[in-house]
């Protein structure tokens, strides 16, 4: 999954938080609807103008963001 496609960033919107697309949505907000317990099928319902493509591109963001942490013992 190539998320740069879907994952944006804007200084002008929501803080220069990552967001899907041109909306307002940001990965934050995905992320925490699915942990939460959410679907893609409930998510999908309350913001049709999502689709899975872009739920999975959060979940790879999150991904590949985890895989560039440093850690320091």
């Amino acid at each position: 999954m190539d998320y740069k496609t879907i994952i944006r960033r804007d200084p002008h919107k929501r803080f220069g938080k990552p967001c899907i697309r041109e909306t307002r949505i940001s990965v934050y907000d995905v992320l925490g609807w699915l942990s939460s317990g959410m679907t893609f099928k409930e998510i999908i319902n309350d913001f049709p103008e999502l689709t899975a493509d872009d739920i999975k591109a959060c979940l790879a963001y999150a991904a590949d963001k985890e895989r560039k942490l440093q850690y320091v013992n």
